[in-house]
């Protein structure tokens, strides 16, 4: 059967969905936002009912996100929010005030889309919405329909060719450029630069974070070609190693890099006229799963960290260097990463600060094996290293078969591999929704 043409009468459970939604991602990503223009506008346009704040960039847009998130509600405002992957159920991707779409909603707006989707479709399936295409219509109703007075949408990859480009926002961001997805993207920070500011708009207020020099440049003509008012945090705060303009933002969220994610989000409020007191309560309240996040697992500490490409790696080396300084302890280190050329720095950190390492493969079609992550362990590496599963380490809820009872443990690489550890640990929260997670 047709997928595209499989008509709306089919989909009556939850369950017929999200067969159905894996089906569509199977299709893979399409680039290019033609099919999104044509649907929001056979929509009514609900991207345009909110105002709204679009952060791109290659690290930290999540974090940004969360962070604009918190301090607008801490302002008093409805808020809406947009981020991609998601950790345990698909629904954590849309969120209205923090809390997620529930499966009946997501049944209920598929439903909705499936007949517009077919229209846009009909001369080809090519023209036919993507999944990633699905979650941002779902977004834009939600927010529309729950009175958001603001968005703040995460873009998925890249940005001149992303689904949720479809916006004129209040605020851009541009958080970090860094080389990832060079595939797609480009093979230099220049050619990813240009992609990541494909969001910006004409007369848009840009912030943006600490950049390499040579993609910051790529940012600020396109800002200045544009006639964005563009603010950096550097310009704010003051550069790096050098003398602080202001003091820089404290959050809650863990590391020095938070905190130029805070600054980011700083001054995101700034240009929304959000008060100083809501800034520091927003960020002084975030919550942000999967970075650099401690808990526990059979009473010893266990951090869950996503440190998914280069600069990534660099943001876990500093982080481990405090935590093997603060605690006089290695970690045993749980990694599994998607691709080699993410996993050369970050083993190579892990290396590092390890007292152990355990590899394991994340249930995603581009997870590294075991033997091209063994191939990347550095010879000098001498605890031991071995092979296992998510499901063998952690065997239960509140059970974690990795090192000895006085062991710090970490999980880190790919957050899929975080969304599936999280699913050992709540299973009460999960959804079995893995399948669905990638983009």
């Amino acid at each position: 059967m047709n997928l595209y043409a499989r008509p709306p009468s089919d989909l009556t459970s939850y369950t017929d969905v999200a067969a159905w939604l894996q089906g569509l991602k199977a299709g893979g990503v399409k680039f290019g936002i033609d099919r999104m223009r044509a649907l929001v506008a056979e929509l009514g346009h609900p991207e345009r009912a909110v105002p709204a704040v679009h952060v791109g960039g290659t690290n930290g847009k999540g974090s940004v996100c969360a962070m604009v998130e918190s301090i607008a509600r801490a302002a008093g405002r409805r808020t809406g929010l947009y981020t991609s992957p998601h950790l345990l159920r698909l629904g954590e991707r849309v969120q209205v005030d923090r809390t997620p779409l529930t499966d009946d909603e997501i049944t209920a707006y598929v439903r909705e889309l499936l007949p517009v989707a077919a229209r846009i479709g009909t001369d080809s399936p090519d023209n036919h919405p993507s999944f990633f295409e699905f979650m941002t219509a779902m977004a834009f109703l939600q927010f529309a329909r729950r009175g958001c007075d603001l968005a703040i949408l995460e873009v998925g990859l890249g940005g001149r060719l992303d689904a949720t480009n479809v916006v004129t926002p209040r605020v851009c961001v541009i958080t970090s450029i860094a080389l990832d997805h060079c595939e797609i993207l480009g093979d230099t920070v220049e050619k990813i630069a240009a992609e990541k500011a494909g969001i910006l708009k004409p007369g848009v207020p840009v912030v943006l974070g600490r950049l390499p020099a040579a993609a910051e440049a790529v940012v600020r003509a396109r800002a200045a070609e544009l006639g964005c008012p563009l603010r950096a945090i550097d310009d704010t705060f003051g550069p790096e190693n050098g003398p602080s303009r202001e003091p820089w933002p404290a959050t809650r969220l863990e590391g020095e890099h938070q905190r130029l994610n805070a600054a980011m989000a700083t001054l995101v409020a700034r240009e929304l006229g959000l008060p100083a007191d809501a800034i520091a309560r927003g960020l002084a309240e975030v919550e942000w799963a999967g970075r650099w996040q401690r808990t526990t697992v059979g009473g010893r500490p266990l951090i869950l960290e996503a440190a998914h490409n280069p600069e990534g790696a660099s943001v876990l080396a500093a982080c481990l260097q405090k935590l093997v300084k603060d605690t006089g302890r290695r970690p045993v280190v749980i990694v599994g990463v998607l691709g080699r050329e993410r996993a050369r720095p970050l083993l190579a950190t892990i290396a590092a600060h390890a007292s152990e390492i355990i590899l394991v493969k994340p249930q995603q079609a581009r997870a590294s094996t075991f033997e091209e992550l063994e191939a990347l362990i550095p010879a000098d590496f001498a605890g031991p290293l071995r092979r296992s599963t998510v499901d063998a380490l952690f065997p239960a809820p509140d059970v974690c078969t990795a090192g000895g009872a006085d062991d710090l443990l970490l999980v880190t690489g790919s957050i899929y591999l975080l969304g599936e550890v999280m699913e050992r640990l709540q299973p009460s929260a999960a959804g079995g929704e893995g399948r669905l997670q990638d983009f």
